[in-house]
């Protein structure tokens, strides 16, 4: 069973700037799709961001296409999703999420392909 371990999030202003963390037990180089959902109170859990670890292919929502980016840092086996030009609408409890995954196309965006899930972190954006 592959484990995450997301951190990071926080606090920020409305504009400002913040990087999650996640780190699986598996290696971010294999044949897995790595994501980020978020939820709030009100509504489902959504797709943020993916990233396809063979070929480091990224997909992101489209409310959050060119605000956010997906790095990764081999030597610590450690994805970031580092989020620009927050707002208040992106107050969440983010998860980093795994799935295998063997396909030419871009990672799934639905949560129900994806079966290891970290414990969330909180980001509140203020205006």
């Amino acid at each position: 069973q592959v484990q995450l371990v997301d951190s990071g999030g926080g606090s920020v202003q409305t504009g400002g700037s913040l990087s999650l963390a996640c780190e699986p037990t598996i290696d971010i180089g294999s044949s897995y799709c790595f994501g980020w959902f978020r939820q709030t109170p009100t509504k489902e859990r959504e797709g943020v961001g993916f990233i396809y670890g063979l070929s480091s292919r990224t997909n992101f929502a489209d409310s959050v296409q060119g605000r956010f980016a997906i790095s990764q840092d081999r030597s610590s086996n450690t994805l970031y999703l580092q989020m620009s030009r927050l707002r208040p609408e992106d107050t969440a409890v983010y998860y980093c999420a795994a799935g295998y995954y063997s396909g030419a196309d871009s990672c799934p965006t639905s949560a129900n392909y994806y079966y290891s899930w970290g414990k969330g972190t909180l980001v509140t954006i203020s205006s």
